[in-house]
């Protein structure tokens, strides 16, 4: 009896394998989909999207090291990016005010505008994808993935 029990114990710890690699390959198969839509309709890749989008939530700027810690890369990857946003005219550096050893990143107008384009369709994209469950889903697998974070977190 003690051995049928230990295998329906591996078999919920297969299941929880199953969910977190199926979990994995749904995310990089929608990551894949979207760097190739922004690709071809924007000429834009998928970090310089994401690094206007941490912009766009701060409507004050953010510093080097704050885009890096939300964006989860390296100082010297939130660097090259800035630069070629700068280039772009898409995002400026301004010394801070309080301290002027520090820059905060503003998107400029176009950047403004050209996050918000992509926004739009990118939002139409993810809706495109997830269509195939409705909303009582969408809401019980938030409630999952945020008991999941929470664990994850906590051990």
């Amino acid at each position: 009896m003690e051995s049928r029990s230990n295998s329906e114990g591996l078999a919920d710890q297969h299941q929880a394998l199953r969910l977190w690699l199926k979990m994995i390959s749904c995310t990089n198969l929608i990551e894949n989909k979207i760097r190739k839509r922004l690709n071809e309709q924007f000429a834009f890749t998928l970090p310089r999207f994401d690094y206007l989008a941490q912009l766009n939530r701060e409507p004050d700027g953010m510093t080097m090291g704050e885009l890096s810690k939300r964006m989860m890369v390296t100082g010297g990857n939130v660097t090259g990016l800035t630069d070629q946003l700068v280039r772009d005219d898409l995002v400026v550096r301004e010394m801070d005010s309080a301290d002027r050893r520090v820059y905060r990143i503003h998107m400029t107008a176009k950047g403004a505008e050209k996050f918000r384009e992509m926004a739009v369709e990118h939002e139409v994209w993810i809706r495109e994808i997830m269509s195939v469950v409705d909303d009582n889903e969408i809401d019980q697998c938030l409630n999952m993935l945020a008991r999941i974070k929470k664990q994850a977190q906590d051990s």
